[in-house]
């Protein structure tokens, strides 16, 4: 046994025997609805008394539920978000007002709840999402924000009647599963929208045009920001915009998230909250959108963990959003640029390393602890053959303390490349 499974109280050990897309990949994949819908018809259907948001997308996903639900909370509203994977505990899945889920209710609702499990043998994600949607109900809260965790259509959070479907950017990724195209994939996202339903897009081009049309075909009415944030600044920590959306304008907006691409995301955020609370006010926005972090317990999102040498913590795992997180850097970076990289054999590890070996990046490569994970020689010999530069390969441990030791005052360090490098990550800075 893993000493990280000796410390998990009982429950959450119970929860880590069931399937689970993060470690071993589709494999854990249980696509359809019939398993939720068999285990949430013997918990009581509680996600029938929620009034939830749906949120699906390649990109900003989480970033945007988060926004959305830090917004509510400001609003005085009592804000459920349910986001995955979780870094530390699971916990972190169901969170009201940015507070993950007490372990006490958890423990006692497994118990409860544990002969169903063990009859029916849901996946790790069926689980918790059926947890996240009794606890929500059960402590009653206002709005309930849902990220999907794969595609859309038969994703087990599919299982809801939402006030408001969100799809995000949509880019390549989970292509053995979505599909090989970028329209392809839209249609698998576009599977969360609702006759009826209003639907709110923040993709771009052909993928757009999917959604559109899916769209029109439900009666679903179909909106997008009319315009992105304009008059961006970009903070080592947060970014500064002016947002424009149809009803209202909002200057000198801070957004508690580092990066230009979180701009899109803010917007999003703001034309989601102005179509579902007609009491909406600038105020709340503006304070939803500074303290994120804390109100929705969003963490790893180009998160500032340490100064001298400047050391972002992210979960960027495919080519768009790395780019994203190196930009960010190399706008920020006056001396050398170190990255802690490990992920999964399943993603774009080529046009990644194309992306590392742009950035002039030294790279460690990691062994992650997943049967899904590239191991770190094959990384090394990946990345190096795009031409990129690498200083050592090995666990995380192992490679912090080389970047560590390597990376001085003004480099700038970023681990990053998948949930699970960030939740080793974690302990290593704050230990």
């Amino acid at each position: 046994m893993r000493a990280a499974d000796q410390i998990r109280p009982s429950w959450e050990q119970y929860l880590y025997t069931l399937p689970r897309f993060l470690t071993e990949g589709t494999a854990a994949y249980r696509p359809g609805l019939s398993t939720m819908s068999e285990l949430l018809e013997a918990m009581g259907n509680p996600h029938r008394a929620l009034a939830c948001v749906h949120v699906a997308g390649t990109n900003g996903k989480g970033s945007v539920a988060s926004l959305l639900a830090a917004i509510a909370t400001a609003s005085g509203r009592r804000a459920g978000l349910h986001t995955s994977p979780h870094l530390l505990r699971v916990n972190e899945r169901l969170r009201i007002d940015g507070v993950p889920a007490p372990g006490s209710w958890l423990a006692r609702t497994i118990a409860r709840y544990r002969p169903l499990f063990d009859d029916v043998r849901p996946s790790f994600f069926e689980a918790t999402t059926a947890l996240a949607f009794l606890f929500f109900a059960e402590r009653a809260v206002d709005v309930a924000v849902i990220e999907t965790g794969l595609g859309g259509r038969l994703d087990a959070t599919n299982v809801i009647q939402p006030a408001l479907s969100i799809i995000t950017s949509i880019d390549l990724d989970h292509t053995e599963v979505l599909g090989e195209t970028v329209v392809d994939i839209a249609r698998e996202k576009a599977g969360i929208i609702k006759a009826g339903v209003p639907v709110l897009s923040g993709a771009a081009g052909a993928a757009n045009g999917v959604l559109f049309g899916i769209a029109a075909s439900c009666n679903a009415p179909f909106h997008q920001p009319h315009a992105a944030a304009d008059s961006v600044d970009s903070m080592p920590d947060r970014i500064r915009l002016t947002a424009r959306t149809a009803a209202n304008i909002y200057p000198n907006l801070e957004v508690g998230l580092a990066g230009t691409h979180q701009a899109a995301n803010a917007v999003l955020a703001i034309h989601a909250a102005e179509l579902l609370f007609a009491d909406l006010v600038p105020r709340t926005v503006y304070d939803g959108l500074r303290y994120v972090t804390g109100l929705a317990g969003l963490r790893a999102r180009l998160e500032l963990l340490t100064l001298a040498p400047t050391t972002f913590l992210d979960v960027a795992h495919n080519p768009s959003s790395l780019a994203a997180s190196l930009d960010h850097l190399q706008a920020h970076c006056r001396g050398r640029l170190f990255v802690l990289f490990g992920t999964m054999k399943d993603k774009d590890i080529e046009r990644m390393a194309e992306a590392l070996a742009a950035a002039g990046a030294r790279v460690a490569a990691c062994d992650l602890d997943s049967a899904r994970s590239l191991d770190a020689a094959d990384l090394r010999a990946a990345l190096q053959a795009q031409g990129a530069t690498v200083i050592h390969s090995g666990p995380v441990a192992e490679a912090w303390l080389r970047v560590c030791d390597a990376a001085h005052e003004p480099d700038a360090v970023l681990a990053t490349g998948s949930h699970l490098l960030a939740a080793e990550v974690l302990p290593l800075v704050s230990g």
